[in-house]
């Protein structure tokens, strides 16, 4: 199980192909997202804006410990998946948070499928990011895809990035991680992403909802995009993908040295 964070980023640019939950070490727990979590399981949380690259970094992370994965978005962008296919929800809090509950989503094997059907690459769309971020506001769905969050910790530890994952998901996580960039440099990875996989960008549009999706998070009323209190804030901006890596792994050595 894996899964992306709230209006997440598409695979490449910020997060692999992965579904919210399955890490690289097994998968966790039912596909159904329906384990009980361990508490005791240590928990690596990387929070960010879009873009930021923290989705390829918790990969790498989780990969480079053999821990599991949780892109917390990809729950958000499934809820936007079914809401732009129902226009019926529109609106209504209530019925988006029904939905949330009993979100029809299996994750496996590095794919994803709601309702039976192959969503993996379909959420990834401009349009679904941007509904989910829409959708993040929304106080009543927040909290029904809480537990469904929870679920993904489990032996020997998780790596979840999103957005607030160490201010609400995981507040005891051993390690927290605000990974940010300029909102040009993170513009200018999502145009490159989106070029290389033969989509048609514009740069300056991409920059634009890029902001507004900013101002969306950081001022919602529940949940807004902030680092904790005791995270570990790293601009990414003149980084590549490798640095930031070491720099989050070096992080959680001396975690655990100072709590040898």
């Amino acid at each position: 199980m894996s899964a992306q964070s709230e209006g997440g980023e598409a695979p490449g640019a910020d997060a692999s192909p992965q579904s919210p939950g399955a890490g690289p070490a097994s998968e966790v727990g039912d596909a159904d997202m329906a384990s009980t979590p361990n508490a005791a399981a240590p928990v690596i949380a990387i929070d960010g804006p879009t873009a930021s690259g923290k989705g390829s970094v918790a990969h790498r992370v989780a990969a480079a410990l053999g821990w599991h994965y949780l892109d917390s978005g990809a729950l958000y962008r499934l809820v936007a998946l079914m809401t732009l296919r129902d226009r019926l929800l529109g609106e209504d809090e209530a019925a988006l948070a029904s939905l949330a509950v009993r979100l029809p989503a299996v994750f496996l094997g590095g794919r994803i499928r709601l309702d039976g059907e192959d969503v993996t690459d379909a959420i990834r769309a401009e349009d679904i990011g941007n509904e989910a971020s829409r959708i993040a506001v929304m106080a009543p769905v927040r909290q029904a895809l809480v537990e469904r969050q929870r679920s993904f910790r489990q032996a020997p530890g998780l790596v979840a990035e999103g957005r607030d994952m160490g201010t609400v998901i995981f507040p005891d996580a051993r390690l927290k991680v605000f990974l940010t960039a300029s909102a040009e440099a993170r513009a200018a990875r999502r145009y490159k992403q989106l070029k290389d996989k033969g989509i048609s960008a514009n740069l300056a549009d991409l920059l634009r909802d890029l902001r507004l999706r900013d101002r969306r998070d950081a001022t919602r009323t529940v949940a807004p995009l902030v680092p904790a209190k005791d995270a570990l804030t790293i601009d990414s901006t003149g980084s590549d993908v490798g640095q930031t890596l070491e720099r989050v792994l070096q992080a959680w050595r001396d975690e655990k040295r100072k709590q040898a």
